[in-house]
């Protein structure tokens, strides 16, 4: 092909095409339409199959969120704020039904998870019978967010409950928290709500109590993570959230990193992937041995092959294990999530 110029003629000449250079691009072109066509077709909430001795592929956030749900919930406000909402199912049946308080995660950071990343766990949660109160709240990007408000958003959320016991089939003296990544760390922080002092910017009078706290991939040590959470979050969330580093407001990182508020007074179950960076297994036993020191029941759970967000999708061994967690936290019989 010749290149237009202006005040010529431009012509146009046709390449020779060989029969074998044709069958190489009808071949090519074959290979990356049926690529094209079976892309789609792959499970958001299973991993391919790997070769053997190959890496397997790991959930993203955004495999979780388009995970299919068989029931949307009840969006209710605890708040006035647009982002002090939950999302309430319930089982079908009489009740009152236990609870559980889904935290999803994101590094306390808006644009990396929200509620629709805690729905498929806690729609597994409410078919296997557990009513779930999945929160959303402001992190620290968000106006309001930060210290305190995150940690006050997600300690209104779980009072609230109180409130939906009147007119819902729930039973509040039967609670647990499951939070993933960052909601693990509010997760097992709401566990100590009441040792908060009149003081403290976190204290309010008499909080809901909780009975069990399920930490996937949580964030046990916020001092520790500190120090690496430009590899895991890529940014500087600890001290964006805490309004400050560890020897800056060291009395704040006492009140809510769960390493600083052993015991935590209620049987924890942590599960992570093996191959989860943000929640590693030094770190979980590193944390379990301590909070056993100081009289709390805990087990750790690693799932072999799953990374730090495989754990949230209910098809997974990861997912599974945390619905079995929540059950036995409630001491109900282990059943399938799913059919």
């Amino acid at each position: 092909m010749h290149r237009a110029v202006r005040g010529t003629t431009t012509a146009t000449i046709a390449p020779t095409v060989t029969p074998t250079a044709l069958r190489a691009n009808t071949l090519r072109a074959t290979a990356f339409l049926c690529a094209l066509l079976a892309g789609p077709m792959l499970d958001a909430g299973a991993q391919q199959a790997p070769a053997t001795g190959a890496r397997p592929r790991l959930l993203r956030p955004a495999d979780i969120d388009t995970l299919p749900l068989r029931s949307a919930g009840t969006r209710i406000a605890y708040g006035r704020d647009s982002l002090q909402f939950g999302e309430l199912r319930v089982p079908e049946g009489a009740g009152p039904f236990p609870v559980a308080v889904v935290i999803h995660g994101g590094c306390w950071y808006g644009p990396y998870a929200a509620v629709r990343n805690g729905a498929p766990l806690a729609d597994a949660l409410t078919t296997a019978g557990i009513a779930t109160w999945n929160i959303e709240y402001r992190r620290y990007d968000h106006p309001g967010g930060g210290w305190p408000g995150t940690f006050r958003d997600v300690g209104d959320a779980i009072d609230h409950l109180r409130t939906l016991a009147r007119t819902h089939p729930i039973d509040t003296t039967r609670l647990v928290a499951i939070g993933h990544s960052a909601g693990a760390q509010l997760a097992a922080w709401a566990a100590t709500r009441g040792r908060h002092t009149t003081a403290s910017a976190l204290h309010v009078p008499h909080p809901l109590a909780l009975t069990g706290v399920v930490s996937l991939g949580g964030v046990m040590d916020l001092r520790e993570f500190q120090t690496r959470q430009r590899q895991t979050c890529g940014n500087p969330a600890i001290e964006s959230v805490m309004g400050g580093l560890p020897d800056a407001v060291p009395e704040r990182y006492r009140e809510v990193s769960p390493i600083e508020r052993l015991p935590l007074g209620v049987p924890q179950a942590h599960i992570a992937g093996e191959l989860d960076r943000i929640a590693p297994r030094t770190e979980l036993e590193r944390f379990a041995a301590l909070a056993r020191a100081a009289g709390d029941t805990v087990t750790i759970e690693t799932v072999p092959q799953l990374g730090h967000h495989d754990v949230m999708s209910p098809r997974t061994a990861g997912g599974q294990a945390a619905v079995d967690a929540v059950r036995r936290l409630l001491r109900r019989p282990e059943r399938p999530a799913h059919p």
